[in-house]
């Protein structure tokens, strides 16, 4: 006696093969998704091209130039304008050296009425750290400014509007930490602050409390009494 097996049927074994390549196709497409999306959210993240400013070479501009060499120190002289990256510093003077590693320094001076001149972008936003003072010291190695005498530093929204300014003798700006400090001194004394004192305006931060204007609220009597009375 025979016995006879049933067939495949040939449709079902198609249907389930087909099935299977949408699925697959399915996964490749999401992997590939996921993949560009990957790729898309790497190349919308916001380039901090101001903190590599210590890696960037030192362009200078000035009347005059002279090489010490016993001292390994570039000096120049006469309306001098350096610049690194996102950093300016103007200056009468600009004394430059360089250590064994490679990191740069810069020392800017000024005489008479003229003060020297700093700026540097803060990173990650539209915002800068600017100053002024008779003499200004940078450390490359370190991203590190201080401001001597007659110091002002602000900080600035875009470059024209104000935000924080502070008076000093002595102010240091770390780049590495946004962070800065001023000590009082007599040269800034004055009218009006005759020890001389350090001195800021600070602006509120944005979400901070809303500003106290507009018009008053209206005030009017209650009909009933809320609440259980006390005993």
């Amino acid at each position: 006696m025979n016995e006879r097996f049933p067939r495949p049927d040939g449709g079902h074994a198609r249907a389930t093969l087909a099935r299977r390549v949408t699925r697959a196709r399915r996964v490749s497409r999401a992997a590939l998704c996921a993949a560009l999306a990957s790729v898309v959210a790497l190349t919308a993240l916001p380039a901090h091209a101001e903190k590599a400013d210590r890696d960037k070479p030192l362009n200078i501009e000035a009347d005059n130039m002279s090489y010490d060499d016993l001292n390994q120190k570039n000096i120049f002289t006469g309306h001098v304008v350096a610049t690194k990256g996102t950093i300016v510093i103007k200056a009468d003077r600009v004394e430059v050296t360089q250590d064994p590693q490679g990191y740069q320094y810069a020392t800017g001076t000024s005489s008479g009425n003229t003060l020297s001149y700093f700026r540097q972008k803060r990173d990650g936003v539209d915002e800068y750290i600017d100053g002024n003072a008779v003499r200004i010291d940078y450390d490359g190695k370190n991203d590190f400014t201080k401001l001597t005498t007659r110091a002002t530093v602000r900080r600035l929204q875009g470059l024209t509007t104000v935000q924080d300014e502070v008076h000093g003798s002595v102010i240091t700006y770390d780049g590495q930490k946004d962070f800065y400090t001023a000590t009082a001194g007599k040269d800034v004394a004055g009218p009006g602050n005759p020890t001389g004192r350090v001195r800021a305006m600070l602006a509120p931060r944005s979400g901070g409390a809303a500003p106290l204007n507009g018009p008053p609220a209206t005030l009017s009597p209650s009909t009933t009494i809320q609440g259980t009375p006390q005993q």
